[in-house]
């Protein structure tokens, strides 16, 4: 199969299919490691706890972006 044959047939797929498909990807592309998958999962589940328990205030996204843009604009 050629890729843009390949392309079409995954694209054809349900998304939740579609994620797996590139998931699995991207894995064999860059191998993931335990090591690392281990302090990414500490690391988020130490920032939910902060957003749980106040610790921190979560910022809606629009906002972000807005004043990401007023940051940028020219």
């Amino acid at each position: 199969m050629k890729p843009k044959e390949l392309i079409a047939e995954a694209m054809s797929l349900p998304v939740e299919e579609r994620a797996i498909v590139v998931d699995s990807i991207l894995r064999s592309l860059n191998s993931p490691e335990d090591g690392i998958d281990r302090q990414w999962i500490a690391e988020a589940e130490r920032r939910l706890d902060e957003v749980r328990t106040g610790r921190v205030k979560a910022i809606p996204g629009d906002e972000v972006f807005a004043q990401i843009r007023k940051r940028f604009a020219g």
